[in-house]
């Protein structure tokens, strides 16, 4: 069974203290650089982007990490991305600390796991 793992990357860069709202376009890009060496479990990782965060990565597949520019909002985009994989019959994950979806993504079946979780692998 192929896994996924779909990452809120406003939620995942917001987790850490370092400065990122000065320049959310370089925020995201070290994330993503971070999740194309990174050591996680899953076969499949999707990078959802929103707003200002889109600037710093472009949209597409990257080896095993594909980034999703949001059209409009975010979470929407990961509900989309997560049901999706979901009715490939992938066993999914999401990452990310917004209660509210966490119980939209929980709805389809994935699995949630925290920005913290995400942050101890990169």
């Amino acid at each position: 069974m192929t896994t996924t793992l779909v990452i809120d990357g406003a939620n995942v860069v917001g987790a850490r203290p370092d400065g990122w709202w000065k320049d959310r376009a370089g925020a995201a890009a070290r994330l993503h650089a971070q999740l194309m060496v990174a050591d996680v479990p899953q076969d499949r990782v999707v990078l959802v982007l929103e707003g200002a965060a889109k600037g710093g990565v472009r949209a597409g597949r990257d080896a095993h990490v594909t980034t999703v520019h949001a059209k409009g909002n975010g979470d929407d985009t990961i509900v989309a991305e997560a049901k999706k994989a979901a009715e490939r019959g992938d066993r999914v994950s999401v990452v990310t600390a917004d209660r509210i979806l966490m119980g939209r993504v929980e709805h389809h079946g994935a699995m949630v796991l925290s920005p913290s979780w995400l942050l101890d692998h990169l």
